[in-house]
C-alpha cells in the first residue's frame, strides 16, 4: 500500500465537526452503556458500521478522531464505553462489581445488538484495541460480524511481553496495580496517570498469571466461549515495539477466533519512518496517513493491498497456544 497515496480518502477537513451524537443502551442486566454515533443520513445497505472497542480503561473519547476518519471515508461508527469507564461510569468504583467478561458478554453485546437494530441490513464490523479485541469474541451475537481489525490486542499473559521489559512490566501491572486495587477498593488510575480509574474484577482478571483467557477469574463461569460463533475476516495489526502486543501474544489471542479466517500484520516502527509507535500510538491522528489506510482497506475490502507495509502472514492452527 502506497501510504501516500490519499486518491481514496478523505481528509478530515472535509466534513463538519460533532457530526455524533451521544446515546445510553441497556445491557441485558440494565447497566447503561453510554457511547456515540456516526451516522449518515441516507441508508445504505452496503454501507459497514463499525464498532470500535476501547483498549483496557481507555476512555471511547480516545478513538474519536478514528472515528472521524471512518465516517469521512463513508463509513457509520460506534464508540462506547465499557461500564465502569468514560460515558458508562455511574458513581463510586468502590465496591462496583465489573470484569473482562462483563465488559464483552453484556456490553459489547449491548453494543452489537444496538447496531443490528439501528443499522438493519448493514454489515457490521469490528475494530479492536488492546483488550478490545478479546471483546470482539464475547458477544452472542458475534456470528453477526463480517470483519474484524485489532490493533496489538491480547489478554495480558506476562510471559508474552517483550523480554527486555517483561519484568518492569509484571511489577507494574501484575504487582503495583492489584496492590493498589485492595488498598482502595479499585484501581485509581487517573490520578496515577496511567489510564482511567478502573473496577476491582477488571484489574483481577488483567492480573492473574494465566495464559488461557478461560481461566481467568470471570472466564471460569462461561460454559462455553462465545469466539467460535465469529466467522469474520480478522486482522491483526501489530507492532514490533508493543511490549505487549508481541508474536506470541496475538497469536494466543487469534487462536481462540478458530472459526475465522485470520492474518496477522506486523510492522515496525521503521516501516512509517518512526523510532517508536509502541501500544497506543496507532489511533493517534498524525498516523491518519500512514497506518489507518490500513485498516480502513481491511474494513472496505477484506484483504491487504499488495504493497502493504511489514510482514503479514495467515494462520491456521485452530485453538489457543
Amino acid at each position: 500500500m502506497n501510504l501516500n497515496d490519499a486518491s481514496s480518502r478523505i481528509p478530515l477537513a472535509t466534513r463538519n465537526p460533532g457530526q455524533s451524537t451521544p446515546f445510553k443502551e441497556p445491557a441485558a442486566d440494565n447497566h447503561l452503556i453510554g457511547g456515540f454515533t456516526w451516522r449518515h443520513l441516507r441508508t445504505d445497505f452496503d454501507r459497514p458500521v463499525v464498532i470500535i472497542n476501547a483498549a483496557t480503561s481507555l476512555r471511547c473519547r480516545y478513538y474519536s478522531r478514528f472515528a472521524d476518519y471512518l465516517f469521512a471515508n463513508g463509513l457509520d461508527v460506534i464508540t462506547y464505553d465499557y461500564r465502569g469507564i468514560g460515558e458508562s461510569r455511574h458513581g463510586s468504583l468502590k465496591g462496583f462489581k465489573a470484569s473482562w467478561s462483563d465488559w464483552g458478554v453484556l456490553d459489547f453485546e449491548a453494543i452489537l445488538q444496538r447496531a443490528q437494530r439501528e443499522f438493519p441490513g448493514q454489515p457490521i464490523d469490528v475494530v479492536g484495541h488492546s483488550f478490545g479485541g478479546c471483546a470482539a469474541g464475547l458477544g452472542a451475537s458475534g456470528a453477526v460480524i463480517r470483519r474484524i481489525v485489532t490493533v496489538g490486542a491480547q489478554f495480558a499473559y506476562w510471559r508474552d511481553y517483550a523480554t527486555s521489559q517483561r519484568w518492569q512490566m509484571f511489577a507494574k501491572w501484575h504487582v503495583a496495580m492489584p496492590l493498589m486495587t485492595a488498598l482502595c477498593g479499585y484501581f485509581p488510575g487517573k490520578r496515577l496517570g496511567w489510564m482511567e480509574d478502573t473496577p476491582a474484577g477488571v484489574v483481577r482478571d488483567w492480573s492473574t498469571p494465566t495464559p488461557n483467557y478461560e481461566t481467568r477469574p470471570s472466564g471460569r463461569g462461561l460454559r462455553e466461549l462465545p469466539f467460535s460463533q465469529v466467522q469474520a475476516q480478522i486482522l491483526a495489526i501489530s507492532i514490533t515495539d508493543d511490549p505487549f502486543g508481541t508474536v506470541a501474544a496475538i497469536e494466543r489471542l487469534l487462536g481462540y477466533f478458530d472459526n475465522s479466517e485470520r492474518t496477522h500484520l506486523r510492522l515496525a516502527p521503521e516501516d512509517i519512518g518512526e523510532k517508536r509507535v509502541g501500544h497506543f500510538a496507532f489511533f493517534r491522528s498524525e498516523y491518519q496517513d500512514r497506518l489507518w489506510p490500513i485498516a480502513l482497506a481491511w474494513l472496505q475490502n477484506g484483504q491487504l493491498a499488495t504493497d502493504t507495509l511489514g510482514i503479514s502472514h495467515n494462520l491456521r492452527f485452530n485453538s489457543p497456544l
